[in-house]
């Protein structure tokens, strides 16, 4: 099951996108609704908050007067907080029956307004976040909804702003145009990514990769990238894992690379990798078949056993590929991949020798098949750099 996070600001157009999702088949869990469920009159929810903001906040017939329940939190962050205690975990529980529900292969959108402000993003295999220019919105609430202006501006304040919406975003959607325009992006979502995906996941397979090694510029966004699926890994690994690293060409600012993102999930033991395996395919990162070795050269000592030996994983995801290491902590190889990137940001020279070899090899392969033939011609310069990366880590003092 394919789990995605719907949110925007107010009035930037999530209902939209929930309805188009829930017309092509998506299995749509309202939160705002969920909400009103769980403080319906007689609930447990609405007692608790009449205790805490007393019989005013209700209507002759019983039931919660929301615009004056409105006018006190969005006035003050800690009675909002307040309510947002009371109300959260009651619709994060209502919401989890319904998700655990859904079928194998079923795509689940979850409609969630504060799912960044709340830090649920790394519960979800994709965030997707819905954009519209804040003075749009602003006349949306004050047209459609019979706010006035400053009532409207309260709320926008109330909520995170663009920047941390952007940061949490695995897509974004644009809403300030023609709604046709939003409906067509959801659409090409759904048919290139969405649907693939939740079928790479219901079998338990990677997203294909073909094709030779290609060089990409620099792109300033991988190392949020990283950090969102980072905190995916770490979720799904638990106490199980022990850090998650950013490595590889993608980590290294300025650096030509393969747009494929290197993470390294380190862990007690390999009985441990294994143990996580399953839980590390639910969250969207499938292991490959096989033994995997690392190619190299050891900084910290002889080749032996689980000092070497890793496990491979890959994205089920197709719109965004990773190379997922999980190796022992501590061990050379783990020691290695973190050494050689920071070796990397530290030492221009290093850098620029580095990404002319990537790019030289990039084309010597380029009617290959796969990367396969790349990253071997790639380990001559392993070995010659090794004596290198071992006197910068002598001379720096360089620790894990």
């Amino acid at each position: 099951m394919l789990s995605i996070g719907l949110t925007g600001g107010i009035a930037s157009g999530k209902s939209l996108l929930s309805t188009r999702f829930r017309a092509l088949g998506a299995v749509v869990i309202d939160a705002d609704k969920l909400a009103r469920d769980v403080v319906e009159p007689g609930t447990a929810g609405l007692a608790e908050i009449v205790d805490a903001f007393g019989d005013g906040i209700l209507l002759p017939d019983g039931s919660l007067d929301r615009p004056a329940l409105g006018a006190l939190v969005f006035a003050d962050s800690g009675k909002r907080e307040t309510l947002n205690g009371i109300i959260h975990p009651r619709v994060r529980a209502a919401a989890g029956e319904l998700k655990a529900a859904a079928l194998p292969g079923q795509i689940v959108v979850q409609d969630i307004p504060l799912l960044v402000e709340t830090g649920q993003g790394a519960a979800f295999h994709l965030v997707v976040v819905v954009d519209a220019p804040a003075e749009q919105r602003l006349a949306r609430m004050v047209a459609n909804r019979g706010m006035s202006e400053s009532d409207a501006r309260a709320r926008m304040a109330a909520q995170a702003g663009d920047a941390q919406r952007y940061a949490a975003a695995d897509v974004v959607i644009a809403n300030g145009g023609e709604p046709g325009d939003a409906i067509a992006a959801i659409d090409a979502l759904w048919r290139e990514r969405l649907e693939p995906f939740a079928q790479n996941l219901a079998e338990g397979r990677r997203a294909p990769q073909h094709g030779p090694a290609v060089m990409a510029a620099p792109d300033p966004s991988w190392p949020a990238q990283a950090s969102r699926l980072a905190a995916r890994i770490k979720l799904a690994a638990g106490d199980t894992g022990v850090g998650v690293d950013h490595i590889g060409s993608t980590s290294v600012a300025g650096l030509a690379a393969k747009d494929i993102i290197d993470l390294q999930l380190r862990v007690r033991s390999l009985a441990d990798a294994d143990s996580v395996a399953e839980a590390l395919a639910v969250a969207g990162f499938p292991a490959c078949d096989g033994d995997w070795w690392d190619t190299g050269h050891d900084i910290a000592g002889g080749k032996a056993g689980e000092r070497w030996e890793k496990r491979f994983h890959n994205a089920a995801d197709p719109g965004r590929p990773v190379n997922l290491h999980v190796r022992v902590d501590g061990s050379p190889a783990a020691l290695m991949a973190v050494a050689f990137r920071d070796w990397l940001r530290a030492d221009f020279g290093a850098r620029a020798s580095y990404e002319t070899v990537k790019r030289g090899l990039a084309a010597d392969h380029a009617g290959d098949s796969s990367t396969a033939g790349y990253a071997e011609a790639k380990e001559p310069w392993f070995a010659r750099m090794v004596p290198d990366l071992r006197a910068w880590m002598a001379r720096t003092g360089w620790r894990a």
